[in-house]
């Protein structure tokens, strides 16, 4: 059995991944950390796993950690997993680090969006970005992993395809994402208490989001040169989900049902992709719960432009289930186990 340790397991992510691994048949979860919440059992703050933990959450002290676990899920804010992944990637321990802190190639930036310094650049070198779908391999060899923000998973499976084929005009691309509020983490703070997000649809971070970073350097790997975007996110009042609607403009003359043969082709190993038929489009109710990436479209013909649509879960494949399908990856078990969540929640 493969020893784990979540660091930061008291928010919604970490949650996840309590729930998630609890059932995994390769997995033992031997320590949980939480700061505010060091002391008190885990079943105090959720319920919902009683009967399949009996752990206390205790303060991040990666020395005595390092003895307890041969793989870390970091749950940390922004700027905090630095020196803990540093610590025990340098110590032969693999990592999945679900914050951005290693998801961005570049330090300066890394600062720039961030507004903190990047200590570990050779670190920083060696994270491998996860999203299996088109870094597989190289998540294979690497012990630790840059999982991928919520709104970058949707974008970018959603856009691999098209733009890996040559099919869209690099420069036309505009991601609009609405996001479920678990995505703002387990906080208490007054615009995302119930009565401001209730009956409530805005958007947010026009511009300066910090997820732009993130999705033009992956596009820009994808294409082989710079790639600027337009992307702005908004606020859901539901739980939990993202839906993605992307606007790009084709190269050329391509009807629906071509592209969607060509994303078929792409993706038709992918075990958590799921391409629309023609006519269908996906909802969010439809992933809730699960690791699954839904994918629909459409050509407007009048414009030439493709309109893409994706629906994930912001707390899997956009977080924990996705940090799980990289362990195992990593680790070289069954890349569903723990995963194979094929019906949404109610």
């Amino acid at each position: 059995m493969l020893k784990v340790a979540i660091c930061g397991g008291s928010g919604y992510a970490g949650s996840e991944l309590l729930r998630l691994l609890s059932l995994h048949r390769e997995v033992k979860i031997t320590a949980v950390t939480s700061e505010r919440s060091s002391g008190r059992k885990v079943v105090e703050l959720f319920p919902h796993l009683m009967g399949s933990l009996d752990l206390e959450f205790e303060p991040l002290r990666p020395e005595i950690l390092l003895k307890k676990a041969d793989l870390f899920f970091m749950s940390l804010p922004h700027a905090a997993s630095q020196e803990a992944v540093n610590f025990f990637y340098s110590r032969k321990k693999h990592v999945v680090d679900l914050s951005a802190d290693f998801r961005l190639k570049d330090p300066a930036v890394y600062e720039e969006w961030y507004s903190t310094r990047h200590e570990y650049p050779s670190v920083l070198k060696k994270a491998v970005y996860g999203l299996p779908e088109i870094y597989r391999r190289n998540i294979k060899k690497t012990r630790v992993v840059a999982n991928p923000g919520c709104y970058p998973t949707g974008a970018l499976l959603g856009l691999y395809p098209a733009l890996k084929e040559g099919l869209i005009e690099a420069g036309s691309i505009v991601i609009d994402s609405k996001s479920g509020t678990s995505g703002a983490g387990r906080k208490a703070a007054i615009p995302y208490s119930f009565c401001e997000v209730n009956e409530s649809f805005r958007a947010y971070g026009i511009a300066t989001h910090r997820h732009t970073p993130e999705i033009e350097q992956e596009l820009s790997i994808i294409h082989g040169t710079q790639v600027t975007i337009n992307f702005t996110p908004h606020l859901l009042p539901v739980n939990r989900g993202i839906l993605t609607t992307i606007y790009c403009r084709l190269k050329g003359d391509a009807s629906t049902g071509h592209l969607l043969e060509r994303y078929r082709d792409i993706y038709r190993k992918e075990p958590f992709v799921r391409v629309y038929d023609e006519g269908n489009l996906p909802d969010v109710r439809n992933v809730r719960g699960t690791n699954f990436c839904d994918i629909g479209m459409k050509v407007n013909q009048r414009t030439g432009t493709l309109v893409v649509v994706t629906a994930i879960d912001n707390l899997l494949k956009g977080a924990s289930g996705q940090a799980i399908q990289n362990m195992n990856i990593m680790m070289g078990f069954k890349e569903t186990e723990g995963l194979n969540l094929l019906a949404p929640l109610p």
